[in-house]
């Protein structure tokens, strides 16, 4: 009997098929990576994990939980009833140990006043595996009992499987799921920029308090407090107080001391939810004095918050700024084409001819949207620019772009992209005529966004990590606001054709324009085959190459003999650009440290784990996310991260400069990424005693405001009680790190 699919099913199982259909697309495997699900009326579970091989026996899994809408289940700690998912891992094979963690929960308000932790929809548990052999086949065996719970808790018992072969690890489509929760698991409250000011017990049973007064160097939004402390205590949610400026939050939750001893002096953990960011401490809380912890607390929203209007406005201007960026030169051309061939054309024809083009513009950017909308809703990586750590996509765009260049140079003459689809102008209709033509500029228009999509500008990123941290309609409404940025200049046009209409007519002098831009192309497309370069290796460049330099001639006798032989030239260049697409197979680590370990000077490879470490010993951490195709990352090298006087700060030995290579997929630096909502670069951060969960900078880089930013997190500390509070702090936190569950097998 085939198991009950309601209409969230049916989504799940279409967004599960995209996510598949994208890894496939991007060169991870559409199979494996993920076992089968154990399926119940109202949940099912499965394991999935990051790489499709053991690799080197360290390996990050996931137990993927989907529940019915309404149904629940709970947390580490449950709260007040309910028990929570244990996976038992005594029966796997090659597996040394397993460490399982726990992402932030939500509160549910039961019944009779009682109160539960636990997620909805969907959840995953991340894992970390250690193979005991890394060249066998690990084989993971999970018994996972769990409660899954609505109105009533019904009890289950799910069997999983999931193996994995030796050999090298690439990323599966559930890579960037596990990415997702991972980031969602509570650190230390340094990770998150916060400040523990002081901890500790207010009054005596019945009516004793814990209070909990904390700094952050990011506005607290809503932060809500979790006490895990034992069977003796129950500590109900509490309150929270955030002053106007969002710098500091004081949490206060009651305490019922069922024997009647105070929480004074006992063990605790308090894990504390603030949005998208979550920490947690381990303490045995003192006794304060009434309102020590106090200070002036307004609830009111940030003020300085920005609205969504606001974040439209900037995707506007980051859309129009994409116009003006060096690797949107196809696009560039285009219009500069499309422009001075209007000369002479009747006011009508060019304003219906660019408000198509406009339309073409938008029209693909809301296709983007669409396409981030399910991407994220099927856990699948979506971002801005990650297509150039595809190989195949740069082959098939410096092709493109070399066919244009020799269009432009000369070497065959074809109609633009508009004049060729307008196959309906040639209609005895001119209704038809006038369908046609506008149809092929819609055309033109789309194209040119296909070619300009790789490019990132200021304010782009921005934009698309607001939307994409969203929901749909949020997504749909800041593309539409990028693409209408990039439009603004066909717009203009449109509504002001006299600017086109009073352009000298098309003569010689347009030889000249269509060869300054044809050079400029075949720049592009040299800088597109360095990419390759880097990303694949010298060889496949040089494959790629070669297509390009074959196409244009290629077209030209396809153009002169005929259509016979255009048939048999057609199939020779797809040959060759098959042949380029297989030489782009990109090397199998994923990794960019290593062209990063190669570079002279202070710039270190990244390292995530070593940041905390590093402002432990009061150290100020930069870190420069970026990638060979990324070309504001390299305006901002050169103009001011490589140029004095940033590069002498960053040089001294108070400041670790860590340079985080992203030309090829990373798994590291896509979840070092998600911790912050980002999902393009470039990305700086700096650390310092005073900024322990990190400051972000903008993407066009100043000198000035990274000097700031260094001072700034340089300054401050951690405040609790001197140097015994920093060796609680340190205890906390090896207790914090002792809630997670752990399995131990072979080799251990």
């Amino acid at each position: 009997m085939l198991p009950r699919m309601n209409a969230r099913a049916k989504t799940r199982l279409a967004a599960a098929a995209f996510a598949a259909v994208s890894a496939a697309a991007s060169g991870a495997p559409a199979a494996g990576g993920a076992g089968d699900w154990a399926r119940t009326d109202v949940s099912q579970a499965r394991l999935v994990s990051a790489a499709s091989a053991v690799g080197n026996g360290e390996l990050r899994a996931g137990l993927h939980f989907q529940l019915d809408p309404g149904w629940k289940i709970y947390w580490r700690s449950p709260g007040d009833s309910g028990s929570p998912p244990v996976p038992d891992f005594a029966a796997s094979q090659n597996v040394a140990a397993v460490d399982a963690a726990w992402p932030a929960p939500q509160r549910f308000a039961e019944l009779a006043g009682l109160e539960t932790a636990g997620y909805t929809d969907e959840t995953v548990l991340p894992l970390r595996v250690a193979a005991a052999r890394a060249d066998e086949a690990v084989r993971l065996r999970a018994r996972v009992p769990y409660q899954a719970c609505e109105t009533v808790c019904i009890p289950f018992v799910a069997e999983l499987a999931l193996d994995l072969p030796p050999g090298a690890a690439e990323p599966t489509p559930w890579a960037r799921l596990i990415d997702r929760y991972e980031a969602r698991v509570p650190g230390a409250p340094e990770a998150a920029g916060v400040t523990v000011e002081s901890i500790g017990i207010v009054g005596a049973p019945p009516d004793e308090r814990l209070e909990i007064a904390l700094r952050s160097a990011l506005p607290f939004e809503a932060p809500e407090l979790f006490v895990e402390a034992g069977a003796r205590y129950r500590v109900a949610a509490g309150t929270a107080e955030v002053s106007r400026d969002g710098a500091n939050a004081r949490l206060v939750a009651p305490v019922e001391a069922r024997s009647g001893v105070s929480l004074a002096g006992e063990s605790i953990v308090a894990t504390v939810v603030d949005g998208d960011r979550a920490f947690e401490l381990a303490a045995a809380p003192g006794r304060l004095a009434p309102g020590s912890a106090s200070f002036v607390a307004d609830a009111a929203d940030d003020e300085s918050a920005p609205s969504f209007a606001a974040v439209l406005a900037v995707a506007l201007l980051g859309g129009l700024i994409l116009n003006l960026m060096p690797c949107v030169l196809p696009v560039l051309s285009l219009k500069l084409m499309g422009v001075v061939g209007q000369g002479g054309r009747a006011r009508a024809a060019v304003r219906r001819d660019f408000a198509a083009s406009a339309a073409g513009v938008v029209a693909s950017f809301l296709a983007l949207a669409a396409a981030a909308a399910v991407a994220s809703a099927a856990g699948a990586a979506a971002g801005w620019g990650i297509q150039f750590q595809q190989p195949a996509f740069l082959v098939f765009l410096a092709v493109v772009v070399s066919l244009f260049a020799g269009n432009l140079l000369g070497v065959f003459d074809i109609a633009a992209p508009g004049r060729l689809l307008a196959a309906g102008a040639a209609a005895p209709d001119r209704a038809e005529a006038r369908f046609g033509a506008a149809a092929g500029h819609f055309a033109s228009g789309a194209f040119a966004t296909l070619l300009a999509t790789p490019c990132s500008a200021p304010f782009v990123g921005t934009a698309v990590a607001f939307a994409l941290g969203r929901g749909a309609g949020e997504i749909f409404a800041v593309f539409a606001a990028l693409g209408l940025g990039m439009a603004a200049p066909w717009i203009a046009v449109a509504a002001f054709p006299g600017v086109a209409t009073r352009l000298p007519r098309p003569g010689r002098w347009m030889t000249w324009v269509k060869a300054a831009l044809g050079l400029a192309l075949v720049g592009t497309a040299a800088w597109l085959l360095s990419v390759l370069a880097a990303l694949s290796g010298v060889g496949a460049a040089l494959v790629a190459g070669a297509a390009c330099l074959a196409g244009a001639p290629a077209v030209r006798l396809a153009l002169a003999r005929g259509r016979r032989r255009a048939f048999g030239l057609g199939l020779s260049a797809a040959a060759a650009l098959a042949a380029a697409f297989v030489g782009a197979t990109p090397p199998l680590s994923g990794s960019g440290e290593a062209e990063a370990a190669a570079e002279t000077g202070f710039w270190r490879p990244f390292d995530a784990a070593a940041i905390d470490s590093a402002v432990a010993e009061g150290r100020t951490v930069f870190v420069d996310v970026t990638a060979d195709w990324c070309v504001t990352c390299r305006v901002n090298k050169a103009l001011v991260l490589d140029a004095e006087p940033v590069r002498g700060r960053l040089a001294a030995p108070s400041v670790l400069a860590m340079r985080a290579d992203w030309t090829r997929p990373d798994p590291a630096i896509s979840a070092y990424l998600a911790r912050f909502d980002r999902y393009g670069i470039p990305f700086n951060a700096v650390y310092g005693p005073a900024a322990r969960g990190g400051v972000t900078l903008p993407e066009l880089l100043r000198a000035d405001a990274v000097i700031a930013a260094l001072d700034r997190t340089r300054r401050g500390g951690f405040r609790l009680g001197g140097r015994g509070g920093r060796a609680m702090l340190r205890r906390c936190q090896h207790a914090g790190a002792s809630r997670r569950l752990r399995f131990r097998g072979e080799g251990t």
